[in-house]
Order: structure tokens, then sequence, then C-alpha cells
């Protein structure tokens, strides 16, 4: 590792610890995690070797795949005391799915991504498999990236594109800044977003943003399903359910937020 110093390294061991902890559940491959990252084989291997040797990330001996290692759940462990906000978003998220008969989904902001923290498959039995826990896209990407990029404050939306020119590269020209750009005006003037099939062909996706007590979207609340699931109709009836739900869980969250900081004793 000595070819790779200071903030570049630190840089790189957190994009390879996102890629596989969002990677599916049956691992990733070498190859895949090369390319989801850019970085070069000789690269990859040597920082997940590295990590391996840490308890970062584990690897399948058998099969070769990697995946999350032991140190991480414990990290995890402990910081979920402090972070942790799925047990108040769980019930909701549940109620959506049995409301609904879709699959529903808790998301959060991370940087420029969003992160599924939470789901929950619907009673319908054709369903969407695009989103499961810890996976990642960035923002303006399915649902619950474009909800939240479309309520950003002003001015944080055009940087963010202007960090990332790469994305209709990666995701396709309907992923392209004037593409985006469009279905976030969109979005702000239903209150909702809509994923068409944009991500996977034939699979819809909806959400709505829940705000965090500084005013920005933190958090949302997404169903997806088949094309067939969401016409026009039903798709104004789940927005319209999608809302309420998540400014109930908003206000939820921020007195939550209040009562924590309310009981945690000043430091000393």
């Amino acid at each position: 590792m000595d070819a790779i110093k200071g903030a570049q390294v630190v840089s790189r061991v957190g994009l390879l610890l996102r890629t596989v902890s969002g990677g599916p559940v049956t691992g990733m491959t070498s190859a895949e995690i090369v390319a989801s990252t850019d970085l070069t084989r000789p690269t990859t291997h040597r920082l997940l070797a590295a990590l391996a040797a840490e308890g970062l990330v584990d690897q399948d001996r058998r099969s070769g795949r990697w995946f999350p290692g032991p140190e991480l759940y414990l990290m995890g462990s402990v910081s979920a005391s402090r972070y942790d906000v799925t047990e108040t978003a769980r019930e909701t998220v549940r109620s959506i799915a049995a409301r609904t008969g879709e699959s529903a989904f808790f998301s959060a902001r991370r940087g420029d991504e969003t992160v599924c923290l939470i789901d929950e498959e619907g009673s319908f039995p054709l369903r969407s498999f695009v989103l499961h826990e810890g996976i990642r896209f960035p923002l303006g990407v399915a649902s619950a990236g474009l909800v939240i990029l479309a309520f950003l404050p002003e001015g944080q939306a055009e940087s963010y594109f202007r960090r990332h020119p790469e994305l209709s590269e990666k995701w396709g020209g309907q992923h392209s800044e004037p593409a985006v750009t469009q279905r976030a005006a969109e979005t702000r003037r239903r209150g909702y977003s809509v994923n068409p099939g944009l991500v996977v062909e034939g699979s819809y996706g909806m959400a709505a943003a829940v705000f965090g007590r500084n005013g920005e979207p933190s958090w949302a609340l997404s169903i997806t399903g088949v094309e067939s699931r969401f016409p026009a109709a039903r798709r104004a009836e789940l927005g319209a359910l999608l809302l309420d739900q998540a400014h109930e869980l908003g206000k939820r969250l921020q007195d939550d937020a209040a009562s924590a900081r309310a009981i945690t004793p000043p430091a000393s």
C-alpha cells in the first residue's frame, strides 16, 4: 500500500467498503468490484487483501466472492446507538407495503448517494428486485435519489452535477443533467418522484422525501413494482399516501432527535 498514500487511500478504501457493503447478498466477485469502482485490478486486489486482514471485508474461499467483514458489523452496532433511525421508520415501511401490496423501502442520504436501510416485501406476487438493504444509488438515480435531489436547497443540485459528469455515461442518457433536472422539476410540482422504468425496464418506483430538522431532505420513503401496477390514477393515490407517511415519519424522527438531545449530558 506504500504506492497509495494519504487522502487518496482513504477515499479508495471508503469506495471499496461502500461497494462491497452495497452489493448483493450473494457477494461480489473481484471483477465486479473493479468494474463498479473504476480502480485498477492490482490496486483493488491490494486494498481488498489489506481490508480482509483487518476484518473489514471477507472473501469466501470456495466462490472467491467478497462480503462485508465482521469488523463492519461490530462498528455498525456501536454507531447504531447514535445514528440508527430504522426502528422509528420500520413500522411506517411495513404499513406502506401492507396498504399498497408493493415492496416498500426507507433510504437515507449519504453525501452524493442514497443507501437503502429497510426493505419490506408487498403482498403482490410479482415484484421488482431493483432495491435491497445496503444498495446505493447516486442522487437523481432511482426514485429515492431523485426526490432527495429535487428538494435540495438552491444551488446544491448544480454543484452535484458538476461533481458527477459521469452520470449519463454510467446510467444512460436518461440520466443526463438536463433529463434529471427536468424530472426533478416535475417532482417538485407533484411533491413526489416517479421513476418509470429508467433503472430496470418495466420496474416502476415512486418516492417522497422525509425532511430532517435542518429542513433538508435526509431520507426517502419509496415503493417499487411492475409497470402494470402503476397506471396514472393509482400513481396519484400512491403519491398522496407516500407524502402523508413521509410527513408523519419526519415529525417522529425530529421528535426522537430532540428527545435524544435533551437527555444527552453535556460534554465535560
